[in-house]
């Protein structure tokens, strides 16, 4: 899934709680799975951030020279902007692009 593209809200928002557990009929179950999505968000943009930065790195054991390149900082500054990864999670699920299954009902 491309994370830049996503239409996740910046901010905190009030989402309706019927609207939330109305796949499961149950909050607590719809919040289990939107909280794992999040973490596998999370995880992917945590990886897509590191490999990325690993470009820029310089191997130097000089602690005097410390560089400061534009590139690193506009690469940063991009996934700050980013919502954050609940947000992302959440959009999925109204939107009905979580896949989840119960392993007991089946």
């Amino acid at each position: 899934m491309d994370y830049k593209e996503t239409k996740a809200p910046l901010s905190t928002i009030t989402y309706d709680k019927n609207e939330i557990e109305a796949p499961t009929e149950n909050i607590y179950e719809a919040i289990s799975i939107i909280a794992k999505r999040a973490n596998q968000i999370n995880s992917d943009i945590k990886n897509e951030l590191v490999e990325k930065l690993e470009e820029f790195a310089t191997y130097n054991d000089s602690l005097e020279e410390v560089f400061e390149n534009k590139e690193q900082i506009e690469v940063s500054k991009f996934y700050e902007r980013l919502p954050k990864p609940t947000a992302m999670a959440v959009e999925e699920w109204l939107q009905g692009k979580v896949y989840h299954r119960t392993p007991e009902t089946e």
